[in-house]
């Protein structure tokens, strides 16, 4: 299925609901880092998920990434102005699940006892 068959909502939904894309937008929403800072930040990340990450955040304009041409070379990345707005609603997922998170263990332990 192409892009342009896919319902806007579920093409969103899809980017911002992987655990990756997740986890890189919170750590650029406190400013730019290198790619070896993410790598070293984003635990359990492979270099190769993180570039494929960083790739489509940037496709869909959620990510910047900026070149310097020095030597060597710097490549920066930053969340766009598109980026940005992503961050209030994950610190609002990040804190529900900070209040539920007995909750939530709990539930699962007793559905793991029921099987």
């Amino acid at each position: 299925m192409s892009i342009m068959q896919k319902p806007l909502a579920y093409i969103t939904l899809e980017l911002v609901s992987d655990k990756w894309a997740i986890l890189v937008v919170y750590r650029l929403a406190a400013g730019e880092h290198r790619y070896s800072e993410l790598r070293r930040k984003i635990e359990g990340i492979s270099a190769k998920m993180l570039t494929q990450t960083l790739r489509n955040l940037q496709q869909h304009g959620i990510v910047h990434r900026e070149v310097y041409p020095t030597m060597p070379l710097k490549v920066t990345y930053t969340l766009t102005e598109l980026g940005e707005t992503l961050v209030p609603p994950l610190q609002s997922l990040c804190q529900w699940a900070f209040e539920h998170l007995d909750e939530v263990l709990d539930a699962k332990q007793q559905s793991e006892v029921v099987k």
